[in-house]
């Protein structure tokens, strides 16, 4: 039997990976012992030939675990010729069980024989990143996996947050969970675990920063204070300026877009559609831009790229450059 596992939502896809190795151990071999795994970026041919051999009568039949096998350009042609002389006639690969596992999405191996061959055997399976909608009702089901309660809502903030990066969120529900359980008996006496939006905006530090959407609310309340007091905690708490000016240029592109595409009459969802952002951030992002007029979002914006490019070249002062900018609004 073969199995082909790819795709770059590489969380989901080892959960698959390890379901399957379980339920090898369940109904095979209780002791493991028949499992070879390999790194096929590494393995010369050798190495997979003898795990793929038939299994005599003192081995059990094997479960064999091939990653990333497409990357060894080596071994792409000496492998196929392998799987298409054992493994085609009768789905099986000399009695052994083979998982070829790989963390593409696919695109980059259309002219790979290999892959084109397995891409037509009977058991495949491509892992590919998650919607916006589809991370959010992936959030709410772990949670409720894990003991936990979200609302749609929440998971959706939680989203906006990390984006569709599973691993992360995978952290971020367990550390949730741990939190709420433990205010949850502190103050009520139960292990009640509904998680709430501002548990997440306490215990989560998004790839969408936090700070960065602070920064911006000052500047479009023209609380100047509050703004250059920001920015001198992020450059004081030791922010690389790179990043900084990266984030901050980011979020203005975002406003200005966002303001173009609500002045066209778009709603918030085609908005965040055809920006390809998370409906969290764009629903932040409009309560921003109403607070600018395009033509200043249109200069600010303009400012920041010469800014960026000033410091690239060692001309420019981030801190005093910026705050010139919190001056002028």
């Amino acid at each position: 039997m073969i199995i082909f596992i790819y795709g770059e939502d590489t969380f989901r896809s080892r959960t698959k990976l390890n379901e399957l190795k379980s339920k090898y151990v369940a109904d095979i071999d209780k002791s493991a012992q028949s499992i070879i795994e390999i790194d096929g970026k590494k393995a010369g041919i050798g190495e997979v030939a003898e795990a793929l051999a038939a299994p005599s009568l003192f081995v059990r039949k094997r479960l064999v675990i091939v990653e990333n096998i497409l990357e060894n350009k080596a071994l792409v042609a000496p492998v196929l010729e392998i799987l298409e002389r054992i493994g085609a006639k009768d789905e099986s690969v000399d009695g052994n069980i083979l998982i070829i596992f790989e963390e593409i999405s696919g695109e980059k191996s259309v002219k790979n024989k290999l892959f084109d061959f397995l891409l037509k055997q009977k058991y495949v399976q491509k892992f590919k990143p998650l919607s916006n909608t589809e991370t959010a009702a992936w959030i709410k089901s772990e949670t409720e996996k894990r003991g936990g309660q979200i609302s749609l809502r929440s998971a959706n903030a939680l989203a906006g947050l990390v984006g569709n990066d599973l691993w992360q969120i995978s952290h971020d529900i367990d550390k949730l969970i741990n939190y709420r359980q433990a205010q949850s008996r502190r103050l009520l006496g139960d292990a009640s675990v509904e998680i709430s939006e501002a548990d997440i905006a306490l215990m989560v530090k998004g790839k969408f920063d936090e700070n960065i959407f602070a920064l911006t609310d000052a500047i479009s309340q023209k609380n100047k204070a509050e703004a250059i007091k920001l920015l001198e905690q992020e450059l004081d708490n030791g922010l690389a300026e790179a990043y900084l000016i990266h984030m901050i240029t980011r979020q203005f592109r975002i406003l200005l877009e966002v303001k173009e595409a609500l002045g066209l009459g778009h709603n918030a969802r085609k908005v965040a559609s055809e920006l390809k952002l998370h409906p969290f951030v764009v629903q932040k992002s409009a309560g921003q831009a109403r607070n600018f007029s395009l033509d200043f979002l249109k200069s600010v914006f303009s400012y920041l790229i010469r800014l960026d490019k000033r410091l690239k070249t060692g001309q420019g002062d981030l801190r005093s450059d910026l705050a010139l900018l919190i001056a002028k609004i």
